[in-house]
């Protein structure tokens, strides 16, 4: 039921990329996309009563949910490359600043060679 609500704020994160104009939305709305996808992610994995997946003489294997390590793996992971793209789009969008002056999609032509 919680997966509602990610995929909602997924829409909202896609919506922002089809919508926004401005650079620095643009780069929030990646960013609200990725962390929808990411709690997505790991609510897919989740197991209610579930234990972690390591092996010992006190657990017992029989009626043991086990939760999935992988889904967290992948978030861990995609968390690192978030950061790393949102840092790319935010040196980016500064270059962009400083060669047109402005953060306005639709204000950003090209230049003329006169």
């Amino acid at each position: 039921m919680i997966q509602y609500i990610f995929i909602i704020l997924i829409l909202i994160g896609i919506y922002g990329l089809l919508t926004q104009k401005n650079l620095i939305k643009l780069v929030v709305a990646l960013n609200v996309l990725e962390v929808g996808v990411n709690l997505f992610i790991i609510s897919v994995g989740y197991v209610n009563d579930g234990v972690a997946p390591i092996l010992f003489n006190g657990v017992k294997t029989t009626n043991s949910l086990f939760v999935d390590p992988l889904p967290q793996a992948l978030v861990l992971t995609a968390i690192v490359i978030g950061v790393g793209v949102t840092a790319l789009a935010l040196t980016v969008v500064r270059k962009l600043y400083a060669k047109y002056g402005t953060l306005e999609l639709d204000e950003m032509g090209s230049e003329s060679n006169d």
